[in-house]
């Protein structure tokens, strides 16, 4: 939970607002139908995005060239935020996505960034030993495994496609996006079955 904004931080939010609306550039309805896609946006749209890309090679092909048209294809307005990357795991490749300067993210299909998303020690330690970030998640990975670490900006956010499990084959899109959490979307853990399919 972020902390409550100053008044004087909402003082100047009113007055550019107000500034924006006299001069036409932005509407009340406009402003109302964005804070309400903000407020409706969680990691359950990445997570139906990935579900769709495991079951469907043809739709994570697009998803993978054009990751806001797929946003978009879902039902997510992307209209005023940056590109969205897709960054697609192998068997010899793993993602972590880190926001080095801020806390660049993209909201629009994974909602509100978590707190150590934006700590100062997330951000310097992904990037000098991302293993051992990886591992205090309790993501170990094959030695041979390359460890890819990518700066989300302001310019172009990222999100990543996971490997899909072993153990998955003929489930349907709702069971996999239930494997898919916000943390396997940056990068810090992996899809995981749930402990009774796993013992099957």
């Amino acid at each position: 939970m972020s902390a409550p904004a100053r008044p004087e931080s909402i003082a100047l939010l009113e007055r550019l607002v107000a500034a924006l609306q006299a001069r036409g550039l932005v509407s009340e309805e406009e402003i109302a139908q964005r804070q309400a896609s903000t407020d409706r946006a969680s990691p359950e749209i990445g997570a139906r995005m990935v579900a769709r890309a495991w079951a469907d090679p043809e739709w994570r092909r697009f998803m993978v060239a054009n990751g806001a048209a797929a946003a978009e294809q879902m039902g997510v307005s992307m209209a005023g935020a940056p590109p969205l990357g897709i960054l697609e795991d192998t068997p010899h490749l793993h993602h972590l996505v880190v926001c080095t300067l801020c806390s660049c993210y993209p909201r629009a299909v994974l909602g509100y960034p978590p707190h150590w998303y934006k700590s100062f020690e997330y951000r310097a330690r992904a990037v000098r030993e991302p293993r051992a970030v990886l591992a205090e998640w309790g993501t170990v990975l094959p030695a041979g495994m390359q460890v890819r670490v990518v700066d989300s900006t302001a310019d172009y956010r990222w999100m990543v496609l996971p490997l899909r499990p072993a153990g998955t084959e003929g489930w349907s899109e709702e069971q996999l996006a239930a494997l898919v959490t916000r943390d396997v979307m940056v990068g810090v853990a992996l899809p995981r079955l749930p402990v009774a399919a796993a013992a099957e």
